[in-house]
């Protein structure tokens, strides 16, 4: 099947409040919620677990969560529910896959503290239309069907990889969430799934009962008179924020970018840990160093995520990314639960080397954009490791008045390595890269690229973006 950038799609608009999400169904979960009085973080909980569903392959309840709130009064609050390794968990070169790949999942927990710090409608409201679609079954949608009839670890407990339009039904899942929404995180935490969980992995009942996610300060960086949120450490948000830094505020050429880019990824990579203060890489000293200087080769591996962003008519507003990492995780499913666990540790090969109890390197950044004491709006774009390149491409196509749809649908480069792959949009533009020494490839395959969502508020009106080369859609009221 062909794919062509155009953008396909005008933005969705909308007055009063939108949810944007990479599939269809949990698009509409979440505008139900806002429609029956919830509010942006409770369409985003709906959304984010109805994803578990019809998108089993990027996200599950076995994953991590990271999100940014801002509330309606632009208070800016920003949550790491990623787990680490295990306590016990040896020194040595991280697995890639398999049992030994799993960190603590925390997005169960994320929803909860979520919930019970901004939320109106509970969990079992956010939770029941995933619990429905669990036991009653879903059609695949395109890249969901596409994705999980290449993954070879697609979990036989799960049946035959569907075909784009086939129906497939996870009611052990179902039955997981269930048990979440009538008793809270404990159920997943201390209650069957974690025996099942430290069955099927390396994870222990200490490591699952002790997990808590943590409120976090914000990264916030400058851009073309714009405040652009991002998350600190064991995130890679401060390599956007660098790259930003380092292109300032006039419009750049392609070739600008790239070498931006390559040399904000260069020191995020050597130097964000789990805890690690990343102050200097956005001070002008540092900036300014980098300017002048090329960069090193970085190789980054891919990866899968889903993105939810909401606006309700207070305009608080929630950029959400969850995730399994790669596709189907670690491959492995906890017991009878219908939990695909994650194999977020084969991240600690930025490092080297496994970290007991720690986060390794993330590749999940949701964003968020303020203008002063205005919101702009939420956004995410994701991949794997090439969230931060799309951060920065998205909003310098963006700012400092764009359509969220163009921005997103538009042609996008990855730098991997010595090399430069380079969407069908960009192909004739190759010619600028020389100069920096890339090898250039043109890629028809889209599914390096990633996807993402974003809605912004301008004049008053919501506009909202879902990327072409994933199954979603924005929708308002």
């Amino acid at each position: 099947m062909s794919f062509a950038l155009a953008p396909a799609r005008a933005a969705s608009v909308a007055s009063r409040a939108m949810v944007a999400s990479s599939q269809p169904l949990a698009t509409l979960a979440g505008l139900d919620v806002l429609r029956e009085g919830g509010n942006a973080v409770d369409a985003a909980i709906c959304a984010a677990a109805v994803l578990c569903v019809t998108e089993p392959h990027a996200t599950g309840i076995g994953g991590d969560l990271f999100a940014i709130v801002r509330d309606g009064s632009g208070g800016l609050y920003g949550l790491d529910a990623a787990g680490p390794a295990p306590e016990s968990a040896s020194a040595g070169p991280p697995a890639e896959f398999g049992p030994a790949s799993v960190d603590v999942p925390g997005a169960v927990a994320g929803w909860d503290e979520l919930s019970r710090r901004f939320g109106r409608v509970g969990r079992d409201r956010c939770l029941r239309p995933a619990i429905e679609l669990a036991r009653e079954g879903v059609a695949a949608g395109f890249n969901c069907a596409q994705v999980w009839q290449g993954s070879p670890r697609a979990p036989a407990a799960f049946g035959p990889a569907p075909e784009f339009g086939g129906r497939y039904r996870l009611p052990e899942l179902g039955a997981t969430l269930d048990g979440i929404a009538a008793e809270g995180p404990a159920f997943f935490y201390t209650g069957p799934p974690a025996a099942e969980i430290a069955s099927a992995s390396w994870l222990t009942l200490e490591d699952l009962a002790g997990y808590r996610p943590r409120w976090v300060e914000p990264l916030v960086g400058s851009y073309r008179g714009f405040e652009v949120a991002e998350l600190p450490p064991p995130t890679q948000g401060v390599a956007t924020l660098e790259a930003l830094a380092i292109l300032g505020d006039e419009p750049p050429e392609l070739s600008e970018l790239v070498r931006a880019m390559a040399l904000a990824l260069e020191d995020a990579l050597e130097t964000v840990r789990d805890g690690a203060d990343v102050g200097h890489l956005l001070s002008a000293e540092h900036v300014r160093a980098r300017r002048a200087q090329m960069p090193a080769r970085v190789s980054e591996p891919a990866g899968g995520t889903v993105c939810v962003c909401a606006v309700d008519g207070n305009r608080m507003a929630v950029s959400l990314l969850q995730s399994l990492y790669e596709a189907f995780g670690s491959g492995v499913v906890a017991g009878s639960s219908g939990i695909v666990l994650n194999n977020r540790a084969a991240g600690f090969a930025v490092q080297g080397t496994v970290v007991a109890g720690t986060r390794p390197y993330h590749t999940l950044i949701p964003g968020m954009l303020t203008r002063g004491s205005d919101l702009v709006g939420p956004f995410g774009l994701m991949g794997g490791f090439i969230q931060a390149q799309s951060h920065v491409q998205f909003l310098t196509k963006l700012l400092p008045d764009g359509d969220p749809q163009v921005a997103i649908d538009s042609g996008r480069f990855r730098i991997d390595g010595g090399a430069v792959s380079l969407e069908p949009p960009l192909w004739d533009r190759a010619d600028e890269l020389a100069e920096l020494g890339f090898r250039v490839v043109r890629e028809s395959e889209r599914s390096a690229f990633g996807g993402g969502q974003a809605i912004i508020v301008r004049d008053g009106t919501l506009f909202g973006g879902s990327d072409s080369r994933k199954d979603g859609c924005a929708l308002g009221i």
